[in-house]
């Protein structure tokens, strides 16, 4: 466990390296294998990441205690929409110049979460930290290698391991240094195993889950209905580890249900061209050429 002082160095030091690692290995990587995963599919799959994300407790914790409120999911939902899809968009798909520009934008709101603001937190973290946003890196490749496979089906060894090299980038375009990123699929496996074994849900940061699972935020928008179909189906798309850590019950008939929701899901994701399943994402990235264009906030 980290000490506050710890906390307070690992932000300094990650503020003060960012640029460092902006090499032609980092920014200029090009993603040749990764914007195949970029699909509607992904943003249907997109609320199970963020839960499995935040089941790390010192993230969940961050994010549930975040005193950002214009970055707050339950505060301002369309914009932290925008915000996070835009950054996948950029990392995936934009330019080393607009990778390191988000990289910017989002550091100076990382700055602000930390641990030693927090009055109510009974976990250290700072959203600079390097193991923190590793995981969260981590937890978007697994979520796009899951698209891919179940829309291509299963990957051979040659691009399992470039589209590793190249989910790299959901962390470089953050302040992850490259070297900390898994070099082969078995290393990788291998810290995941490690860190799903440390998975811990509190009962706060679970209510806050939940909420984001049946779309809480739109309550007074969306029928209750399609709010009750999407956390389902949210839990669902969780690996069982994580459902676990939320501490839901999920039946045999649960599973059955699901599994004929995702063949559904599949089978339209399957008959959409790539340009047009990705679209969102590629009008998302125009939007941050335009903001970056005009100097207006890109988070």
């Amino acid at each position: 466990m980290r000490t506050a002082s710890d906390a307070g160095t690992g932000a300094a030091e990650g503020a003060a390296s960012s640029e460092r690692w902006t090499a032609a290995s980092v920014d200029d990587l090009v993603c040749i294998e990764l914007p195949r995963s970029s699909r509607l599919l992904a943003l249907t799959m997109g609320a199970a990441n963020v839960i499995m994300q935040l089941s790390n407790p010192a993230v969940g914790q961050g994010v549930a205690h975040s005193r950002v409120r214009s970055g707050r999911l339950d505060v301002h939902p369309i914009k932290r929409t925008r915000t996070t899809l835009s950054y996948l968009a950029v990392a995936v798909l934009g330019t080393p110049d607009e990778r390191r520009a988000y990289r910017r934008a989002v550091t100076r709101q990382h700055a602000q979460v930390r641990s030693d603001r927090d009055p109510r937190a009974t976990e250290e973290y700072s959203a600079l930290w390097v193991d923190l946003q590793k995981w969260v890196a981590a937890c978007l490749f697994v979520g796009s290698r899951d698209v891919l496979d179940l829309v291509e089906g299963p990957q051979s060894a040659e691009v399992a391991e470039r589209f590793l090299l190249e989910g790299r980038v959901f962390g470089t375009t953050l302040q992850m240094p490259p070297a900390v990123w898994p070099g082969s699929l078995v290393a990788f496996d291998a810290y995941w195993n490690a860190e799903t074994a440390k998975l811990r849900v509190d009962d706060e940061v679970r209510s806050y889950l939940l909420d984001v699972a049946r779309l809480g935020f739109a309550a007074g928008v969306l029928p209750e209905r399609m709010r009750a179909w999407h956390q389902r189906l949210t839990i669902g798309f969780l690996p069982p580890e994580f459902r676990r850590a939320l501490r839901v019950r999920w039946t045999d008939k649960d599973e059955e249900w699901f599994v004929r929701q995702r063949a559904r899901l599949v089978r339209v994701e399957r008959a959409l061209p790539l340009a047009a399943s990705s679209l969102v994402y590629r009008l998302l990235l125009a939007d941050v050429r335009r903001r970056i264009r005009r100097g207006q906030p890109l988070v």
